[in-house]
């Protein structure tokens, strides 16, 4: 072979190369092919496109405006106020009071490319909450009206109730510019969550593979919050919610775990005698493609002698009389296979140990599982812990002497420490942000976690200031709660 023969020999394909620079800066734009929507990278541009054409896709009344919405400046200006603020000079976190857009807008400067993790509850869409109006004119009249709960002509603005003939439009068009200027503030290794129920779980999902890209969904919780189900529900009695798990770019997050818990250490439920906890995990291979014949170099031998407790890898079977020659064989005594291939046994010999399993009359062979080497434990897509369970919510209100009445439906904190947990680094000081603040439930959730030593978290919120008439029955509570 020439030195020649070993180059690659081929030009440089510069189109290709910028076709993919453009869908990582615009990652809204890639179709179904992995190619680009013109079309929609001229909206991103800011050009105005007839969006007449017929094309799969998350389309609704208004995405054209969310552009204009996305791209118009913000007239506002964050304005300190020291006289609110504990330890104004020296603290790390930021509360701003105001319209989300505006403010997300005006971190850009700030925070672009700073932000590790966001968590976001937004309405649900179920049409009882406050939706913002789809009308894009941002100004400080628009805020007022916003604040004040007043339309352009003076009429009180109200849920978004299925009877409107835009009720998904009106919700989609809240938050298609919030997610695009949010991904901008994360950090190239930064994710967000995003709580949401059956009403909007679609569309979400949708709209997050949209901004975000296809390729960086990291998946769906389903969230246990309610183990009992809702009672008012006539068909099925729903029993969770969702957490939709977006990264800016998947390839550079490492998400984390959780600390063990009971559950865990009962299955881990051996002592070492340096002390540290594993457990048994049979070797062979179960399940799917498990037969000799599915991987044949994952056949072999482990040659074992009681006397001296050695284990020995061989590809032979042949062995002294005071040994045991162990391989793996199925419940139904056909020849499998080994969850490991050959070299990676003989590496590791010294986490194996061999077994008698008396209920099949044979040797097995079994690698000793530390917890240590996980000290955090990977979470699944599904979350049944009982600290996620609503109820816990408004009893932690309750412990704090707050009337369950002044705040409807707080997440309860386990919710929240738990994807705080999973989306930061236990040893990285970081920011995160939350621009449906609500009630700082995540405030809350990281100031314990900051307390207890266990992340150094500052955090951001944005909420849209609430005006409490307590002449009005149901805001009475939480106007003398204020």
């Amino acid at each position: 072979m020439t030195d020649t023969d070993k180059l690659n020999l081929q030009s440089l394909n510069i189109p290709e190369e910028k076709r993919e620079e453009l869908l990582r800066i615009f990652p809204e734009v890639r179709t179904e092919g992995g190619q680009i929507d013109f079309d929609r990278l001229r909206l991103a541009l800011g050009d105005v496109v007839d969006t007449g054409k017929e094309r799969y896709g998350l389309n609704w009344p208004g995405k054209a405006a969310c552009f204009k919405a996305i791209q118009t400046p913000s007239m506002g200006t964050l304005l300190p106020a020291p006289e609110e603020s504990v330890n104004f000079d020296t603290t790390e976190n930021l509360i701003i009071e105001g319209d989300n857009l505006e403010a997300l807008k005006l971190l850009q400067k700030s925070y672009i490319g700073k932000v590790k993790m966001i968590y976001i509850d937004p309405p649900y869409n179920t049409g009882n909450e406050f939706i913002y109006p789809d009308n894009y004119s941002e100004s400080l009249q628009t805020y007022l009206e916003y604040t004040g709960q007043t339309g352009e002509e003076g009429k009180r603005f109200s849920s978004n109730t299925d009877t409107d003939g835009r009720f998904h439009s009106k919700w989609l068009n809240m938050m298609y510019p919030r997610l695009y200027l949010a991904r901008d503030l994360l950090r190239d290794d930064g994710v967000i969550f995003i709580s949401i129920d059956d009403h909007e779980q679609a569309s979400l999902e949708m709209l997050a593979k949209e901004v975000y890209g296809e390729e960086n969904i990291i998946g769906v919780i389903a969230n246990t919050n309610n183990p009992k189900g809702r009672s008012d529900d006539s068909f099925l009695a729903v029993a969770h919610e969702y957490i939709i798990v977006v990264a800016k770019n998947k390839e550079k997050v490492n998400v984390s775990g959780f600390e063990p818990d009971d559950i865990i250490l009962r299955r881990y439920n051996k002592i070492g005698p340096d002390g540290r906890r594993y457990r048994e995990i049979d070797l062979r291979k179960t399940g799917d493609a498990d037969r000799r014949e599915d991987r044949p170099d994952s056949y072999y031998f482990f040659i074992y002698d009681p006397e001296s407790g050695k284990i020995r890898v061989s590809q032979s079977s042949e062995h002294r009389s005071n040994e045991v020659c162990i391989e793996p064989v199925r419940a139904d005594d056909v020849k499998g296979r080994w969850r490991w291939g050959y070299d990676t046994s003989t590496k590791n010999i010294q986490n194996l140990i061999a077994k008698r399993m008396p209920n099949r009359n044979i040797w097995g062979i079994f690698e000793k599982d530390y917890l240590d080497d996980r000290d955090l434990v990977k979470p699944t897509s599904s979350w049944t812990f009982k600290d996620v369970n609503s109820e816990r919510g408004t009893e932690q209100l309750l412990e704090l002497g707050i009337s369950k009445e002044v705040f409807l439906r707080p997440k309860p904190l386990g919710t929240l420490k738990r994807v705080l947990e999973i989306g930061t680094a236990p040893s990285e000081p970081c920011i995160v942000l939350d621009f449906f603040a609500g009630s700082g439930g995540v405030a809350h959730a990281a100031m314990e976690l900051f307390t207890s030593g266990k992340r150094q978290i500052s955090y951001m919120l944005v909420q849209l200031p609430e005006r409490l008439d307590e002449n009005k029955k149901e805001q009475k509570d939480a106007a003398d709660f204020c």
